[in-house]
C-alpha cells in the first residue's frame, strides 16, 4: 500500500513547513502500518494552469506528479488556509487532478476509485472545516472515496496568533485526530483492495 501527501504550503523547500509538520503526524502513523510514503511539495515544481493530465507547456511537472498519484492507493492533500480557503497552490493541484475525471482503465473503471483521500489543513486562522469542505467535494467529484473523519487540522483561533509549529493550544488534539484519520483511511483503502469497485453501470 502507498500513500501521497502533496503538500500545498506557499512555502518552497528547505523553509520550514507547518504543514508539513502535521502531515507527519498522519504520514507516521500509515508507516507504523506498514504504508510507503512519498511526498510532493508542490510549490517546488512548475505545475501550469489546466484541467489536463497532459503537460500544458515545455517543463510543466504535472505529468509526474499525475504518475505518483496513480502510483498510490491513499492521497492526501495538505494545504494551510489563507482567508478562510484553501492555498493557491491547492487550488491548482485540484484544477489540474480534475483531468482524471475523463480517464479510466481498459475495464472502464475511473482512475480515482478504488483510492482513498483525505485533507490536513493547518492556518492561524479559522476556517478549516470550509477548507475541508472544499477539498473533500473535489475529491468525491473525481471519484475518490473520503472516509468519515479523513481530515486533521490546527488554527489558532480568532485573531492573529503564533502558527503551528510556534505554539498555540490543540496541537495533542490534531495529532490524534491525524492518527484516527491514518487508521480510517488505509481501513477503507484495504476494504477497497479487498472488493474493488467495478466501473459505473451504462
Amino acid at each position: 500500500m502507498k500513500a501521497l501527501v502533496i503538500n500545498c504550503t506557499l512555502k518552497k523547500s528547505p523553509e520550514t513547513s507547518n504543514t508539513e509538520a502535521l502531515f507527519r503526524a498522519v504520514t507516521g502513523q500509515l508507516e507504523k502500518d506498514g504504508v510507503e510514503i512519498d511526498v510532493v511539495r508542490a510549490v517546488d515544481l512548475d505545475i501550469a494552469p489546466g484541467v489536463v493530465s497532459e503537460a500544458v507547456h515545455d517543463g510543466d511537472a504535472w505529468p509526474g506528479v499525475h504518475e505518483r498519484i496513480l502510483a498510490s492507493e491513499i492521497l492526501v492533500i495538505a494545504t494551510p488556509t489563507w482567508l478562510g480557503q484553501p492555498s493557491s497552490v491547492a487550488k491548482r493541484v485540484m484544477e489540474r487532478m480534475s483531468g482524471m475525471m475523463s480517464e479510466t482503465d481498459d475495464d472502464g473503471v475511473p482512475a480515482a476509485y478504488n483510492r482513498v483521500a483525505g485533507v490536513v489543513v493547518t492556518g492561524n486562522e479559522d476556517g478549516a472545516h470550509h477548507v475541508i469542505s472544499e477539498i473533500t467535494g473535489g475529491l468525491q467529484d473525481i471519484g475518490y472515496t473520503v472516509p468519515g473523519q479523513a481530515w486533521t487540522y490546527w488554527n489558532q483561533g480568532p485573531g492573529p496568533g503564533p502558527s503551528f509549529l510556534e505554539g498555540g493550544s490543540g496541537h495533542d488534539w490534531s495529532r490524534r485526530t491525524a492518527r484516527a484519520m491514518a487508521a480510517n483511511l488505509l481501513g477503507v483503502a484495504r476494504a477497497l483492495e479487498a472488493r474493488p469497485l467495478g466501473p459505473p453501470p451504462q
